[in-house]
């Protein structure tokens, strides 16, 4: 299949990394796919959330000092939040995916882009310098004591620890990235940005190998509260693994997660010259911000616009989409607002295409969601299928649409669109073919 402009280089993913609540590395992440296991569960990471918070997908048994090669790595982990943390692990397995030993690429033609969310400080980070400060009568907060008490309680590279730059800062530096360096902010939309960014950058020729993806939580004390103040929150049942299910009739609300996705995005000439397996091609991209004057996203508007720019720079069709790897929030409102989107784009195609949802898995990684999402329809196709979406019992007359549910999909055409949309109206789409 042709790449989305037959004047520019091919990009291929050559590497996956994966740091997820469903497996970390590829093949386990594939295992938890095809066995259908659900990373939702009580959540531990929190000592006290609010009702509807009992439960989240979270990375268990991460050991991110195990993703180390040096010593002074294992030092660096000290100045990285969890999310960078997960970040670089996730770019350390993708890096060993792709066979990309240190010195394999020309420092100045290796790049970084990668996506985040604005980083928070947990409260316990601060305690001990709210508590310099405080009244010992009254443990009221005196400002004044702030310059000359407080600071000097604080971590003195506190502030580095939640840059959202420093993700790929972190990774350019362990892996000697001398190339374009660039950092994207734009929560759940970030996974499909970067790789749009990434595949321009290689197409002009600025890099021969880009290190792509994005790492997120909502798994977090003070990211749990915005959460239930602006999100609707599955309800807690007796069945957390149920909880998230895009799509479905009954579904209730969003499920907080975490985790990490990386791709290794490589011209395909530098590729197929060091022998590198190939997973896929990147064939286009798309993107849009769709807002009311009162700052009210328009997710139907943008995600529409943002999978028409999209095909169009594949060089392709509604018809030529063999799935759509959706956002799949598990929002009522969302998930309606996104199938009127595919209505919008694929016409009467819109209730035949298949699509899955994989937060049914893994829950609203935040930033991390969409790398991940699309890194489980590249390994549902390195086995000929395309995951099912978990959860999905009752059709949703409302969306019409032909969800994948129940046992997995063979692939007869290995095209997809990737898809995701913040609350505030920012899409992105990435359209990808697998090898």
């Amino acid at each position: 299949m042709a790449g989305h402009r037959e004047s520019e280089r091919k990009v291929v993913i050559t590497g996956i990394g994966v740091v997820s609540p469903i497996g970390i590395g590829i093949d386990d992440f594939w295992k938890g796919l095809k066995s259908g296991t659900s990373g939702v569960r009580p959540t531990t990471a929190l000592p006290c959330v609010p009702p509807n918070s009992r439960i989240a997908a979270e990375v268990r048994d991460f050991n991110p000092s195990q993703f180390t090669k040096t010593r002074e790595q294992k030092k660096a982990l000290r100045v990285m939040c969890r999310e960078i943390q997960l970040g670089f692990a996730a770019a350390a397995l993708a890096l060993d995916d792709a066979g990309l030993k240190d010195g394999a690429v020309e420092p100045e033609r290796l790049g970084v882009e990668f996506g985040a969310n604005l980083m928070l400080s947990p409260p316990e980070d601060l305690a001990e310098a709210e508590a310099a400060c405080s009244d010992p009568t009254t443990h009221e907060f005196k400002y004044d004591r702030w310059g000359e008490v407080g600071l000097g309680q604080m971590f003195p590279l506190w502030l580095l620890k939640f840059l959202p730059n420093m993700p790929a800062c972190h990774i350019g530096i362990a892996a000697d990235a001398r190339g374009p360096n660039n950092s994207i902010t734009i929560d759940e939309a970030s996974g499909n940005l970067v790789i749009g960014e990434s595949l321009r950058v290689i197409a002009r020729g600025h890099a021969d190998v880009m290190i792509t993806g994005s790492t997120g939580t909502r798994v977090h004390s003070v990211k749990s509260i915005h959460a239930t103040m602006w999100d609707k929150l599955a309800k807690f049942e007796d069945d957390p693994a149920t909880a998230s299910r895009p799509f479905d009739r009954t579904r209730t609300g969003q499920v907080v997660g975490e985790g990490s996705g990386v791709l290794i995005l490589e011209d395909d000439s530098h590729a197929r010259k060091r022998g590198a397996r190939i997973y896929g091609q990147i064939l286009g991209a798309g993107c849009a911000c769709v807002g009311s004057l009162a700052g009210h996203g328009d997710t139907r508007r943008a995600l529409a616009q943002a999978m028409r720019i999209a095909i169009k720079d594949a060089g392709l069709t509604p018809q030529d989409i063999g799935h759509i790897n959706a956002h799949g929030l598990s929002s009522i409102e969302s998930d309606h607002h996104e199938a009127q989107a595919i209505h919008d784009v694929f016409g009467d195609l819109a209730s035949k295409v298949p699509v899955t949802a994989l937060k049914s898995y893994f829950g609203n990684c935040a930033a991390g969601c969409g790398s991940l999402e699309l890194a489980g329809s590249l390994a549902g196709l390195m086995h000929g299928i395309v995951p099912p979406t978990l959860n999905y019992r009752n059709p949703d007359p409302e969306c019409g649409l032909n969800v994948v549910h129940g046992d997995p999909m063979a692939v007869t055409n290995r095209t997809f669109l990737k898809i995701n949309v913040t609350r505030m109206g920012q899409a992105s789409a990435v359209v990808v073919t697998g090898a």
